[in-house]
């Protein structure tokens, strides 16, 4: 809808694009972040603004969304509950309500209402197990897009555990028609149990255009899903008898969603095989897969044994390949310390054979990077003004290496988890207001390379350094003072590269001792950075007038000079070399430094040499991270479906739909074939590289959910071994042939 003279230029540094709707509690609009990531920003009413007790609900919702990850859920990116005007951003998904689909074009088929009935149960799951009572759970606020249904607007949900809800105040919270009896009666026993009745009576309007409870007040309405029995003419047998259990007046009488999503299953049928839409697995499942030969492997299902209180999260497999997963390799991991020994088909001969040994003396661990340290400063930072965020790590030789916003750099175990050192660069800030900003450049040498930013509060100017420490004590070995606004500094191979206190000249400098080997000077109003792409040693310089060509200036290692330049659209992200071509991704939004939350629909490749250039318009808009490595461009959308592309001919190879929503830039990992993701939530998917078959998914592992716009978690592998991030600070390892052994 388009904006109003009085709707806001920007929200929360969040351009503001259009209007997508107006509810009880405040307008949403589209906006998009610098980075060019498009998300949907709720502001509440003005009226509003000044209630306490709305307030108060209001940052309820942002706790609640927070706490909800997975693949059916529009997770939060940013919020600010405490704004003159309360607002609150999450992913953006293209697509209509479920109100809006039917208003349109009547009740869903058969294959539509199966996606949408599994969609709906994994979203609950997922908000369940965050502790969370969804309470509003209705046409309006399920999205419908091209990978599946989000469910959106946690805005008078609670955590299940908070009994002094703000609910319990004798006004009725909801919308009558998909409410559950309790909440009429008595908000104080709302529980999952509400979500499932809601959840049936959104069905029968799904499947017949019609609620089971309709009438012409709100009143008569709720008198009759207090009193009455559902109408549910027009739904066919086998889904009726499951949804009337569901609509039943009694909550301990209703169905659990684990049961749900198998009977769901069993009632409605599968798409054909040209339905390209992806679906949920019907029912938790571990399948072993044994060689025999040329021929088709051998299937038996395992029995599905898991210890009390376990979590299954089932897989994701697309319609057109239901045949293919019977003749795969699914493994269901749970979060927690996993299935009993032997259950997983990792110890199988055709399992075993595609992983590699882990390194002597490795354990699956688990850790965060504010655990007590031996050497160093031995506590994390802590204090006013110290809250901390977002946290990125390397691994180098036998260590990972981690650091972030008020989060010293760390070194840590690569076999046990445990804390080497951490990194006493903010010391003298011990009782002070200063926000300090750790990056993780590089290891390189023997050295690892930050950069420092530090702002005390209330002033207007920042102090930044890059600063080089020993990888054995953290101990600093060199430090210089850099004004990288317009050249970001980098680690590039065996060279450091910063700036001078003019913003213009890039010194070259040795990682271990940082002296000078050389000085070059950067175009002037050219914003520049440096990316990694094969052994080469690149400028990527954008000018200020963003109607002009980028330039890539490619620099003599030896001396800094400039070998070549090559012009090249400005809004572009250099990849890598592809066929001895510089290969780079092309689009309207979003190439940013790290090459996450991208939006493109060209390849282009550039001869270093000659300069000329071929382009390849792609089939459609890819959005997501995205990396280049085994002649093959992956991409990880935010709602957790990757794709794999060919740079050469712009082909889509394959598509899968994992539930590591919200990952870094995937890992290509050649030994093994095996491309990684691992999400915000610390959930990791692995998948054939070749097929995009999904191997395996763990549960979540990050301790919490990092706030803001961060997609960097990110997968390394360590020999045979994985060790993944979180945004969070939480780190931690695992054996790919066995996902199923929790790390302790």
């Amino acid at each position: 809808m388009p904006l109003h003279k009085d709707d806001p230029k920007s929200v929360g540094g969040y351009k503001v694009l259009d209007r997508l709707g107006t509810g009880g509690m405040g307008v949403v609009y589209r906006g998009r972040s610098r980075s060019g990531r498009e998300v949907a920003v709720k502001v509440v009413h003005a009226q509003y603004a000044e209630d306490t007790v709305f307030r108060a609900r209001f940052r309820q919702e942002i706790e609640s969304v927070r706490k909800v990850s997975g693949a059916f859920t529009a997770p939060v990116v940013d919020a600010d509950a405490e704004a003159v005007r309360p607002w609150m951003a999450t992913q953006y998904v293209p697509g209509l309500s479920l109100a809006d689909r039917i208003r349109e074009r009547g009740a869903l088929k058969d294959a539509e209402l199966r996606q949408l009935a599994l969609g709906l149960v994994e979203a609950l799951r997922d908000i369940h197990r965050a502790g969370v009572v969804h309470r509003d759970l209705k046409p309006a606020n399920v999205l419908l897009a091209d990978d599946g249904p989000r469910v959106i607007d946690f805005g008078i949900s609670r955590a299940a555990e908070n009994h002094n809800t703000l609910t319990e105040t004798g006004q009725m919270i909801g919308t009558p028609p998909f409410m559950s009896p309790e909440q009429f009666t008595d908000a104080r026993t709302v529980g999952p149990a509400s979500d499932v009745f809601s959840l049936g009576a959104l069905l029968v309007f799904s499947a017949t255009g019609r609620g089971p409870f309709d009438a012409d007040s709100p009143y008569l309405t709720a008198f009759r899903v207090v009193h009455e029995a559902p109408v549910l003419e027009g739904v066919a047998p086998p889904l009726r008898a499951i949804l009337e259990r569901c609509l039943t007046k009694e909550a301990a009488h209703r169905p659990e969603l684990d049961q749900l999503a198998k009977e769901f299953a069993d009632a409605l049928p599968e798409a054909d095989a040209s339905d390209t839409m992806t679906l949920r697995r019907e029912a938790p499942r571990i399948v072993e897969e044994t060689s025999r030969g040329p021929g088709p492997a051998d299937v038996r299902e395992a029995p599905a044994r898991t210890r009390p209180g376990r979590r299954v999260r089932p897989l994701l497999v697309t319609a057109g390949t239901a045949g293919a997963v019977a003749l795969g390799l699914l493994w269901y991991t749970i979060l927690g310390p996993g299935f009993p020994d032997g259950s997983a088909s990792g110890g199988s001969p055709a399992g075993a054979s595609r992983w590699a040994a882990v390194p002597a003396g490795w354990q699956p661990w688990q850790t965060t990077v504010r655990k007590t340290a031996p050497r160093g400063e031995t506590k994390p930072l802590g204090g006013i003004g110290r809250a901390p965020g977002e946290v990125t790590c390397q691994r180098y030789e036998d260590a990972v290496y981690c650091a972030g916003t008020e989060t010293l750099p760390v070194r840590l175990d690569g076999r046990t988890g445990k804390t080497v050192w951490r990194s006493s660069l903010a010391s003298a800030d011990a009782g002070k207001t200063v926000r300090n900003e750790f990056t993780l450049l590089g290891v390189r040498g023997g050295a690892v390379i930050v950069r420092h930013l530090s702002r005390p509060d209330n002033a207007m100017d920042s102090t930044v350094t890059v600063v080089a420490l020993d990888v054995h004590s953290g101990d600093q070995l060199w430090t210089r003072p850099v004004n990288d606004v317009t050249v970001n500094s980098a680690a590039s191979g065996d060279l450091v590269l910063t700036t001078d206190r003019s913003g213009r000249l890039v010194t070259a400098r040795d990682p271990r001792t940082g002296a000078d080997r050389w000085t070059t000077q950067m175009p002037a109003r050219n914003f520049c950075l440096f990316p990694t792409a094969g052994s080469g040693l690149y400028a990527h310089c954008f000018p200020d007038d963003e109607t002009g060509k980028a330039e890539v200036l490619e620099l003599n290692r030896n001396d800094g000079s400039v070998v070549r330049r090559l012009k090249v659209p400005h809004r572009s992200g250099l990849l890598g070399v592809e066929d001895g071509r510089l290969a780079f991704v092309v689009g309207g939004t979003g190439t940013t430094t790290d090459l996450q939350n991208l939006t493109f629909d060209t390849i282009l490749l550039v001869d270093p040499d000659t300069g000329t250039g071929s382009t390849t318009k792609l089939a459609k808009t890819y959005e997501g991270s995205v990396a280049l490595a085994g002649d093959t461009l992956w991409i990880a959308g935010s709602s957790g479906q990757v794709t794999a592309v060919s740079p050469l001919t712009g082909k889509e190879l394959w598509q899968t739909r994992t539930g590591a929503e919200g990952s870094g830039r995937p890992t290509y990992d050649a030994r093994t074939r095996t491309l990684y993701i691992v999400s915000i939530s610390g959930r990791v998917a692995a998948l054939d590289a070749r097929k995009g078959r999904l191997l395996w998914e763990t549960g979540a592992y990050a301790e919490q959910l990092a706030s803001g716009e961060v997609t960097k978690s990110g997968v390394q592998p360590y020999g045979g071994a994985l060790i993944a991030s979180t945004p969070d600070g939480t780190v931690f390892s695992l054996d790919p042939a066995h996902p199923e052994r929790n790390p302790g």
